[in-house]
């Protein structure tokens, strides 16, 4: 069989090299190229027609959801997996809705990684097992809104973990005591506390915190 043709994308060097490194001793997987930046990606994955892209979603010049989106405009068959440290829904439903068929986050193990590319280069989505948690406990526990119905939860507009990091907020939590309590990044609780900023329409913590109070959210 052929080998599966891989395109990694993303702007840090040492994470490429650390992926060469992995897939070296791979007999089914070549590395047929590497990006840095979102324009660098969509150029590459035209030119070289990989089975396969590794995509980062923070890059230079595009980010990973947008180059997603235009690459499976042109080249519906590549498979694109998103490997990233983000770990929000709004991410993951943003890279799925630009074509994206895996989304793995950074630091999942070798054979992880190998099962999800060749899932996704036999024409398959696979999500990694914390993605794929994520995804059952959002359609298990936000069912659609039916026309009239009143929301069952104050700030319906907030993702379920946003909500949830702003209940922390109004406990008076600071970002690393809910990094470590959610057992999340802190770069990725920076992330929610600035959307939850911009959909609320608050500028610091202590106007998100009376919002959360004065509509009755509790951790």
């Amino acid at each position: 069989m052929n080998p599966i043709r891989v395109l990694i994308a993303d702007d840090h060097a040492l994470f490429r090299e650390g992926l060469q490194a992995i897939f070296k001793s791979v007999s089914d997987i070549e590395i047929v190229g590497e990006a840095g930046t979102g324009q660098e990606a969509l150029t590459l994955a035209s030119d070289l027609k990989p089975d396969v892209i590794l995509m980062d979603i923070q890059m230079p010049d595009l980010n990973g959801v947008e180059a997603t989106r235009l690459i499976i405009e042109n080249q519906k068959d590549v498979g694109i997996i998103i490997v990233t440290m983000l770990e929000d829904d709004d991410s993951l439903f943003s890279a799925m809705r630009a074509g994206a068929r895996g989304y793995v986050l950074k630091g999942a193990d070798k054979a992880e990684m190998l099962k999800s590319i060749r899932a996704v280069a036999a024409d398959e989505a696979l999500f990694g097992p914390a993605i794929a948690a994520r995804l059952l406990n959002f359609f298990q526990g936000n069912r659609p809104q039916t026309k009239g119905e009143s929301p069952s939860f104050p700030f319906p507009e907030l993702t379920e973990r946003e909500r949830e990091i702003l209940a922390c907020i109004a406990r008076g939590d600071t970002n690393s005591e809910i990094a470590e309590g959610l057992s999340i990044s802190l770069k990725t609780v920076r992330n929610h506390v600035s959307n939850i900023f911009n959909k609320l329409q608050v500028v610091n913590r202590a106007q998100a915190a009376i919002r959360a109070r004065d509509a009755g959210l509790r951790n």
